[in-house]
């Protein structure tokens, strides 16, 4: 009889080895990764939501060439109009303006990271001049950025005025 207890003991303790190496194997190495995963998308959401404030400053500036270096060459924007303007034109627009901008300001931002593309969702609050009369936007927003290279680059904006 001590035998019989010897070896389900032997056993026991093989199992319960078994079974801390599956924990390990399936708990706490995918619980490691995801950390790590999760650390690359806050880096990559907060390298993305400067580039929004660079963007803003740019646009502020008249500054398309510094705009330039933030779209991707199929670059597409959808207005407030509904109009849509490829990169080119919506740089154009960025040199030569209809209205003076004094402002733009993003917030409520929210970010989705999807392997090597960021979308940003927020609103914007704008003011500026146009036509010698002072305006005011607040609007919600959609940016597509991908990953490129070591670059983030927009590849998609879209913007809609929100009704006060």
């Amino acid at each position: 009889m001590g035998r019989q207890n010897e070896g389900l003991h032997r056993n026991t303790t093989v199992i319960w080895r078994c079974f801390r190496l599956l924990l390990i194997t399936f708990v706490f190495i995918p619980a490691s990764t995801y950390a790590q995963e999760k650390s690359a998308q806050d880096g990559d959401s907060a390298r993305v939501l400067a580039l929004e404030t660079l963007w803003n400053q740019a646009e502020v500036e008249k500054d398309a060439s510094a705009l330039n270096h933030l779209l991707a060459d199929n670059f597409s924007y959808v207005d407030i109009d509904g109009s849509l303007q490829n990169k080119t034109e919506f740089l154009d627009s960025i040199k030569h303006p209809p209205e003076r901008i004094e402002t733009i300001g993003n917030e409520s931002l929210k970010t989705r990271v999807y392997h090597d593309t960021v979308i940003v969702i927020g609103t914007y609050h704008e003011r500026g001049t146009l036509n010698g009369k002072g305006y005011y936007h607040h609007g919600r927003f959609t940016d597509t950025w991908i990953k490129d290279g070591s670059s983030w680059m927009c590849v998609a904006s879209q913007s809609t005025l929100i009704e006060h």
